[in-house]
């Protein structure tokens, strides 16, 4: 008798250790749904032993399974914290495994979860995988994304910026997009039951069909006419970025990129582009208000210092100078480890010996003023990482008419991450349907649509001035005014449900 592929499947995850390598092999083989590979179309696919390990195993070893999933995931898709800690952050070779595979041990961990969860949902009931595995999945990515600071990188919903589900992101977010691959998943499992068939057969295709039709549809409007919009990035590798001999020339690049930039209505620079503190350059910042030309606003990454009585605060801040003031944001949702260093003190100590990083920047005001240029457009900005938390950002709309991102993704080198941080960069857009200005020290520096769509970038690692016209946005999406909250009660409450009847069946 022929076995179809999915009874294989099922069969293959009936066997310890090739169970095991298979769901650490299709955590690994997922990153390719996301940039710069781009095979959005696998992720559903790659779910699947995932889906079938809660179908066909007790909870205790689908935990085990899902903690499988997750570290081919992360190992595979954020290998490149091993560059940032080693290559960039000199730290010792053991240190930087240490703290990469503790990153990949801890978010394996949700994953365990999850595999627990949906086994001891599910309870060997086939259809029970149409509600629980969507709504689990989305109330773990969920958590994972706050949670503890939270790590949001890799979730699904990213991977879908090219394809029908996209036209979604406006709609339910990139959580619910990640519930509504989820559930297509999920069907397709349940393609294989001939008595329900053609009810799997409408769970699969729906999405992606109502998905295509959403993305005809235009959520927002133009606000005012094209801004002339410059993006320069500097090519300063991070290797060289804070060499004293580097000082002075990178000032100079800067400053000479605003002056090629005279017709431009904004010229924008990207995080930390002046390697100093704001204080300590101030003849430098005056001499830029004096190049500015009239009506022209100049948005540069750079270190400000604050002093509250004999506390200093240095925070990771975007100044906005206008010829005749000085605006500023301030990042909120710091890097912990490359920013801010959650240890005890006498860890703390061992670091300043070893020579590595250790001390915290501030974090900035969880909302703050919006930063406004002089034609009167306000700008929400998001600095680097926190543009991974869309929820953070969205109270800055309606009145923002356009998005800057900016961004030192040089920390990574030549790795996917750049890559995977543009992706993220062009769900934000799309979520909230306005134009994303991306600025970052060495790629990739790109002009995202309001639909999310890439319209110019740069070559990586040199040095590249970018000038488009930018349309000012104005409107609210449905993810704008909601943000994530009716996909996590409705998964919450599906989940509320089935937690409910699995305890019933349990007194019987």
């Amino acid at each position: 008798m022929a076995v179809t592929g999915s009874e294989w499947l099922r069969r293959a995850l009936t066997q310890s250790a090739a169970r095991r390598a298979a769901l650490f092999a299709s955590g690994a083989a997922l990153p390719l749904a996301f940039a710069p590979f781009g095979y959005w179309f696998l992720a559903p696919l790659l779910l699947l032993p995932m889906l079938l390990v809660g179908l066909h195993t007790p909870p205790r070893v689908a935990a085990q399974l899902g903690f499988c999933f997750g570290a081919g995931l992360f190992l595979s898709g954020t290998y490149w914290i091993y560059i940032s800690i080693h290559d960039f952050g000199n730290a010792p070779l053991w240190l930087a495994v240490v703290l990469m595979l503790a990153v990949v041990a801890i978010m394996a961990a949700w994953f365990a979860l999850c595999g627990w969860l949906l086994a001891w949902l599910i309870d060997g009931r086939p259809w029970r995988l149409l509600s629980v595995g969507p709504s689990v999945w989305l109330l773990v990515e969920w958590l994972r994304g706050w949670v503890f600071s939270g790590f949001p990188w890799l979730t699904l919903g990213y991977s879908q910026i090219d394809s029908p589900l996209a036209g979604w992101l406006p709609v339910v977010g990139v959580y619910g997009v990640s519930m509504l691959l989820v559930a297509s998943s999920c069907g397709l499992l349940l393609l294989r039951m001939p008595q329900a068939r053609w009810r799997a057969g409408i769970v699969v295709l729906a999405p992606w069909l109502l998905g295509s039709g959403l993305s005809q549809w235009s959520w927002t409007e133009a606000a005012a006419e094209p801004l002339a919009v410059t993006l320069v990035q500097g090519g300063v590798g991070q290797e060289r970025k804070w060499l004293p001999e580097q000082f002075q020339p990178t000032l100079r690049l800067y400053r000479d990129a605003l002056l090629a930039a005279r017709e431009s209505d904004i010229v924008i620079w990207p995080e930390v582009a002046v390697p100093s503190i704001n204080d300590r350059v101030q003849p430098y910042l005056d001499l830029l208000q004096s190049d500015l030309q009239p009506g022209q606003s100049l948005l540069l990454g750079i270190l400000e210092r604050e002093l509250e009585g004999s506390v200093e605060h240095i925070y990771n801040s975007v100044l906005l100078l206008d010829g005749a003031t000085e605006q500023a944001y301030r990042k909120r949702h710091l890097v912990p480890f490359g920013e801010y260093f959650p240890v005890p003190a006498f860890i703390r100590e061992w670091m300043r010996m070893m020579s590595l990083p250790n001390s915290d920047l501030s974090a900035g005001a969880a909302e703050q003023a919006l930063l406004r240029t002089t034609d009167g457009q306000m700008i929400a900005v998001a600095i680097c990482y926190e543009d991974a938390y869309g929820a953070e950002q969205l109270y800055a709309f309606p009145a923002a008419s356009l998005i800057v991102n900016v961004s030192n993704d040089a920390w990574f080198g030549d790795s996917i991450a750049p890559h995977q941080h543009l992706q993220i960069a062009r769900v934000r857009g799309a979520e909230v349907g306005r134009y994303v200005m991306r600025a970052t020290n060495n790629g990739i520096t790109a002009l995202i649509a309001p639909d999310g769509a890439v319209i110019d970038t740069v070559p990586q690692f040199e040095f590249a001035s970018l000038t488009v016209p930018v349309t000012p946005m104005r409107g609210m999406t449905p993810y704008a005014r909601t943000g994530n909250w009716p996909v996590t009660v409705l998964a919450a409450l599906i989940a509320g449900i089935c937690i409910r009847q699995r305890r019933l069946s349990l007194r019987r």
